[in-house]
């Protein structure tokens, strides 16, 4: 039914795919069509130093693939599992040191992982991945075969206990693993698009990455574009780009957007140039544009500057205002 991401997506999207929030779409499209589709996610590792809690990975039984598990090191396995059919179950994979290398992982190891077909998973699921909202699903187990998978969001997430209440609440993904259920908490995790190259465009990237956002350096209006149409309003677009047309449509694309945060590098003279470009197209309200972008900290290196971008794009989502904490009454945290 779909193709593997490589085939499937463009070079600026790959370094998304293999989230569970970027496969709504295909997998809806798949009940759509009536194909069987099965949805794989590990829930508890063992001797991995690390992994994705967002990844996941698709399956039709025609072997198209998206997405991956153990950063791929499972992929096999699991595909294997899936075309043998059958209903939800939770599956124990083992990668070897070999395995785990060429995925390239640290050390191998084992892991539970829910394998699910889709058609069992409560169908409101697909539109808040979509939408990129956070949720949890508690999946009710007996030994290893799944009984049931419940969903709740922002809004029904007190209905599912205390305990689950309180795992959701932390803002992070994660999962809990007891014999009766699998708790799998997924929260979306920030995008930053930043359009044009150089060092700050890297400093952004390379800061973003260790906020834990998801960052991609487009240097092309077309694929900026294309992005940037998929954010929402957790994510971020800084345009770096003295190019007027690659800005210009960039900062079109953003403010047609939900998205966040919008930053606009450069001197006031680039900005207005920016500005008389967009008005020339019928866009005039320019008033969700930081630019010049950033906080006033003095900033002068590209990673100084990145900093204070990032810190504006933070104070901006949460509706903050960047102040001094020590300024603040109250709780500061």
């Amino acid at each position: 039914m779909f193709a593997t991401p490589s085939a499937a997506l463009s070079r600026a999207q790959r370094r998304y795919a293999h989230r569970v929030f970027d496969l709504a779409l295909s997998v809806a499209a798949c009940l759509r069509a009536g194909t069987r589709v099965d949805v794989a996610w590990a829930v508890q590792t063992q001797g991995f130093s690390s992994r994705d809690p967002n990844e996941a990975l698709a399956i039709t039984p025609g072997g198209g693939r998206i997405g991956s598990v153990l950063s791929g090191a499972g992929n096999e396995q699991v595909a294997q599992l899936a075309a043998a059919g059958g209903d939800g179950r939770l599956v124990r994979l083992a990668v070897s040191e070999f395995e785990a290398q060429l995925a390239g992982l640290a050390c191998g190891g084992d892991a539970l992982c829910l394998l699910v077909p889709a058609t069992a998973m409560p169908p409101a699921l697909w539109d808040h991945l979509r939408d990129r909202d956070p949720v949890c699903l508690v999946t009710r187990l007996d030994d290893d075969k799944i009984r049931d998978i419940s969903l709740y969001d922002k809004s029904t997430i007190t209905d599912a206990g205390e305990h689950v209440a309180e795992l959701f609440a932390r803002g992070r993904s994660d999962t809990l693993v007891t014999p009766e259920a699998v708790v799998t908490v997924l929260w979306p995790v920030p995008k930053l698009v930043v359009v044009g190259a150089g060092t700050v465009a890297d400093a952004l990237s390379a800061n973003a990455a260790l906020l834990g956002w998801q960052a991609q350096v487009v240097t092309e209006a077309g694929p900026a574009v294309g992005l940037i149409a998929g954010l929402a309003v957790l994510d971020s677009v800084v345009v770096t780009s003295h190019d007027h047309e690659t800005a210009g449509r960039a900062l079109a694309a953003a403010l047609d957007s939900p998205v966040g945060y919008i930053g606009a590098l450069g001197s006031r003279r680039t900005q207005q140039a920016r500005a008389e470009w967009l008005a020339y197209r019928g866009v005039t309200d320019l008033s969700r544009v930081h630019g010049p972008a950033g906080l006033d900290i003095g900033a002068r290196t590209p990673a100084e500057i990145a900093v204070s971008i990032l810190a504006e794009a933070l104070a901006a989502r949460a509706g903050a205002t960047g102040a001094a904490l020590r300024d603040r009454t109250g709780s500061v945290h």
